[in-house]
């Protein structure tokens, strides 16, 4: 598997802890270990650009999630195939100001984000209510299992 990270951003961030939260997640999701994913953190200007161009809507969003090879989560007997899930464009001046206003840190507010834009990855969407519900539920499940594995890390 590789997971590229790219920090374009002027925003210091633990990007070890993003590795780590990747790995867990795609292997919650039995994703082959030879897939591909890159995450790319950008300032406000960038992801206002790219907001526009993709999406038509103007402004800086938080996270945006861009698709390749339309991968699905696999089981256990089954795992997602080798290939290349796609780009994940996190903003972290957005995840900040994000951060602040649900009284939680940056880095909680990306790694929220950063499952929310892998779940896009692999096929996830929230436009029916049905839907959201799925994948809010999931992102949840997957970020708690996270802070699970990351508490059990550091007193190892």
């Amino acid at each position: 598997m590789t997971i590229e990270i790219n920090n374009e951003s002027a925003i210091a961030v633990d990007e070890t802890v993003l590795l780590r939260l990747v790995e867990h997640d795609l292997a919650e999701l039995h994703v082959s270990p030879d897939a591909d994913v890159a995450i790319v953190l950008v300032d406000e200007g960038a992801m206002e650009a790219l907001h526009v161009q993709w999406m038509d809507e103007p402004g800086p969003t938080d996270v945006l999630s861009f698709p390749m090879d339309e991968l699905r989560p696999g089981t256990e007997e089954m795992p997602t195939p080798a290939g290349l899930l796609g780009d994940i464009v996190l903003c972290p001046q957005v995840a900040e100001t994000q951060a602040a206003a649900a009284q939680h840190s940056t880095m909680d507010e990306l790694i929220m984000l950063t499952t929310h834009g892998l779940l896009h990855l692999l096929g996830f969407d929230h436009a029916e209510p049905d839907d959201e519900k799925e994948m809010f539920a999931l992102q949840r499940d997957l970020i708690i299992g996270f802070q699970h594995s990351e508490r059990r890390r550091r007193r190892a």
